[in-house]
């Protein structure tokens, strides 16, 4: 991992996967795994109304099912990175795809609110199985070099999973109805499910990993603590955290309430501009993971401009007068909302060089878990907020400054840290490099 303090990719290090047609053909089987998880994680995102006719709840219930789906999810964060660390990729994808698509098709027959609640917490175990173990399928199977653009498609992947909810699941819950649009997209789950177990494999020929000794509890607490002393993997944390969760907000539950209730926008148009989040996205994505690629030393100015710009067009939109919002500043915020997704995955580019290889899962779980609490509190805030207000959308999304001046803060604190720590090692596995025996 020694390409991350340089302005520009190194050739290849010794020991590298060599990539290939092979590897992309692998790494895009566990690619689909989490790309339906996101349409199953996410499609609650276009059924937040439906939902609370449906269950008779009100914004504060209604958060719930996405509050606990992210707790689950993060709070299995680290569990998960330690699970690919000893059991390899593919079992843990595929013990996650059948726990996704069971709470799915869970979800679809729910007669109450407390069975939803059950099958949403499900999911989220599930689909706390995937993103990592794409992230290690990808350091396994690809070069050092290529680690950042890797983690960016398969970060775009996930937001076409998104853009398939808000454009597909949309229109078959309208069309179809609650049961048959939740059931039939369980499906997707079992397709993925076949093909991993046929076809994935969790390392090329020849780079088989050093076996890890059964080391019980130690093991654990080692992992962790290795992990998390690394100022690299707590710096990726706070990133993740600052970066993530006003998209995540936005697209999960509260974006669509936001602008049919607080815009008066038809659904219709509503729709269309969490899409145009989407699509933002899927754009910037392709371009951090770019400029990440070649230029690691872009990676924080990336991260604090995306939080900066996030800030200023929500506090633009929140203090505009009257209340509504034109047309053009929603499609600018939604624009703008599309960079937090990308810049998220900064966060793994500054954990990704802090830690072996074999830590690799534990440190991208801890870094994970920030986005997704951040999340779940503004989740919570939010609903909270909604019902002690009467539907104050201003009051309510003004706890997204609150979190996001916890995170800048907390990164302004750990960046040298972090910097000088990544020196030092890419010091190291040159000094290392020179004397490897030809």
């Amino acid at each position: 991992m020694s390409s991350s303090s340089s302005s520009s990719s190194p050739a290849s290090l010794p020991g590298d996967p060599p990539g290939g047609r092979r590897a992309v053909a692998v790494w895009s089987i566990g690619v689909a795994v989490y790309f339906v998880a996101v349409i199953f994680r996410t499609s609650l995102g276009v059924a937040g109304l439906d939902a609370a006719d449906r269950f008779h709840v009100g914004a504060s219930a209604l958060s719930t099912f996405s509050i606990l789906q992210l707790l689950v999810y993060a709070g299995m964060q680290i569990p998960v990175g330690l699970l690919v660390d000893r059991l390899g990729t593919k079992k843990v994808l595929a013990i996650g795809a059948v726990l996704f698509t069971a709470g799915q098709l869970g979800f679809a027959f729910s007669p109450s609110y407390g069975t939803a609640l059950a099958s949403r917490a499900l999911l989220g175990c599930g689909d706390a199985m995937t993103f990592i173990s794409v992230l290690r399928l990808g350091t396994r199977w690809f070069p050092a070099r290529r680690g950042p653009l890797v983690a960016q498609l398969a970060g775009l992947a996930g937001m076409a999973g998104n853009l398939v909810s808000t454009l597909v699941l949309a229109r078959l819950l309208h069309g179809v109805g609650w049961t048959a649009a939740f059931a039939g997209s369980a499906l997707a789950g079992a397709v993925v499910l076949v093909l991993l177990v046929l076809f994935l494999k969790d390392h090329p020929e020849g780079h088989e990993p050093e076996p890890l000794p059964h080391l019980g509890a130690a093991y654990v607490r080692r992992q962790i603590a290795a992990a998390w002393r690394e100022p690299g993997t707590r710096l990726g944390l706070w990133v993740h955290f600052t970066t993530q969760f006003p998209a995540m907000v936005f697209l999960l539950l509260w974006g669509l309430p936001f602008l049919v209730e607080a815009q008066g926008l038809p659904r219709a148009d509503a729709g269309e501009l969490l899409t145009l989040v989407v699509v933002s996205n899927m754009a910037v994505g392709l371009v951090y993971g770019q400029i990440v690629a070649r230029h690691h030393a872009a990676r924080l100015p990336l991260a604090l401009g995306t939080v900066a710009a996030t800030s200023v067009m929500w506090a633009v939109t929140l203090a505009y007068p009257g209340g509504r919002v034109p047309m053009w500043l929603l499609v600018v915020l939604c624009l703008v909302l599309g960079a937090c997704g990308p810049a998220s995955m900064i966060g793994f580019d500054f954990a990704r060089p802090a830690n072996p290889a074999e830590r690799q899962g534990t440190a991208s779980g801890i870094t994970n878990m920030g986005g997704f609490v951040a999340s779940m509190t503004t989740l919570f805030a939010i609903g909270v907020l909604l019902d002690a207000t009467g539907d104050d959308y201003r009051i309510a999304f003004s706890a997204v400054f609150v979190l996001q001046a916890l995170g800048v803060s907390q990164i302004l604190r750990l960046r040298k840290r972090a910097a000088r720590r990544e020196r030092e090692r890419l010091v190291a596995s040159r000094v290392e490099t020179v004397h490897v025996p030809a």
